[in-house]
């Protein structure tokens, strides 16, 4: 990084430049390094770097130059100490909780989270004595009447999949710290291009580096973000053992994402807006969930707490899944997939794909209607994706 000592460096500048140290080969790019382990200097040299005595790389389970600059440069774009890269959105979610919770404790979890969080909560983390209150994420009184003395975390996205449901971050920040929590945010739907969780008083972000922060739907990865003191022992001390790691090459691919961050962000936001705007005025589109529109029950919240809108929207069909499929089918430019954060704007019904797994009666707790569709808005042209969705309603 230049010498900043008047200014500090803008986000579109951290997105490009924090994190790189160049090697003696004076590379421009970042380099990526494809090896196992390192080589020390003495036996010495060895013992002081596995006992912590001596920085450096030492296996890379834990210890890796490239992952390292992802880790800097994402912790630098969220505001956050300390990054540790998983290999998963899943798996850095697993990571935290299984480094910072015991048997005994309790979590307190929005409901309009993405269906495989609702399951490792229900089906896995309960089996280690760990257990889960879900309840509604707008309702304040809800979170504060769940929490309990043995209450370690509380967790939510915002804005949620697939409803785009939003929280008022720093008011849960507040009541999670009056009880002694940590607030866990997944910051997956805005980035912090657009929404920066821990100035509003959030302890840990939460990232699903396979969605925007790579963009493209190239690799898989994920991310945890947060203080020295938390993420930096609790959460690195899991990984370090159990190993969830992000590979070198990926941790590549997502810094070239973190440099276009910010312009793509807002070319989505103003597609996904467009979109919006449209689909309300369709007579098949009952409904239209996107924090952009001012029918949305928490637009005037996003409006203070996000920069912009993001590039989710989802809408119910009047006529259930029959309706829904239909619409799928029909398109020929959408992509049939339940990735999202992409350039290509992909298309799938949460009912039995993202939240297939859940119970009916968990669908319903959500808002998951038959005829829910969720439609993550890429970098094509409007007018075609407009023209596209046309063809099934």
């Amino acid at each position: 990084m230049p010498d900043t000592k008047d200014t500090l460096p803008g986000f579109e500048t951290l997105a490009v430049r924090a994190g790189q140290q160049r090697t003696a080969e004076c590379e421009h790019a970042e380099p990526i390094f494809p090896t196992s382990s390192y080589v020390f200097e003495s036996a010495a040299d060895a013992a002081a770097r596995f006992s912590g005595e001596r920085p450096g790389n030492i296996y890379s389970r834990f210890t890796n130059p490239t992952v390292r600059t992802f880790e800097q440069r994402l912790a630098a774009l969220e505001g956050g100490e300390r990054c540790v890269a998983t290999a998963s959105g899943m798996s850095a979610i697993y990571a935290t909780c299984a480094g910072l919770l015991q048997s005994g404790d309790h979590v307190v979890s929005s409901r309009s989270i993405f269906g495989s969080t609702t399951l490792l909560f229900t089906n896995f983390l309960h089996k280690f004595g760990i257990e889960t209150t879900f309840v509604a994420q707008d309702d304040l009184s809800g979170w504060e009447g769940a929490i309990r003395p043995e209450t370690r975390l509380l967790f939510l996205e915002t804005p949620s999949n697939p409803l785009t449901e939003v929280a008022d971050i720093a008011a849960l920040a507040d009541l999670a710290h009056t009880h002694k929590c940590l607030l866990v945010v997944d910051n997956c739907f805005c980035t912090p291009a657009l929404q920066r969780p821990l100035s509003l008083g959030a302890d840990i972000v939460i990232h699903s580096a396979t969605k925007y922060l790579d963009g493209q739907g190239r690799c898989m990865g994920g991310a945890v973000v947060g203080r020295e003191d938390v993420v930096g022992e609790g959460v690195y001390g899991f990984l370090r053992t159990c190993g969830p790691t992000m590979s070198p090459f990926n941790a590549w691919v997502f810094l070239k994402g973190l440099e276009t961050l910010s312009i793509r962000m807002q070319a989505h936001c103003v597609s996904a807006q467009l979109l919006a705007d449209w689909l309300q005025d369709q007579p098949a589109v009952s409904r239209v969930y996107y924090p952009g529109l001012a029918s949305h029950p928490q637009h005037e919240l996003a409006t203070r707490q996000q920069s912009g809108f993001g590039g989710i929207v989802a809408f119910d069909l009047k006529g259930g899944q029959e309706a829904a499929w239909k619409l799928i089918d029909a398109t020929r430019i959408c992509s049939i997939t339940a990735n999202l954060g992409d350039t290509k704007t992909t298309i799938t019904h949460p009912a039995t794909t993202t939240h297939g797994r859940l119970t009916p009666q968990q669908r319903e707790e959500a808002g998951i209607s038959d005829g829910l569709v969720r439609v993550a808005v890429g970098l094509e042209s409007v007018d075609d994706l407009r023209a596209d969705l046309a063809r099934g309603l």
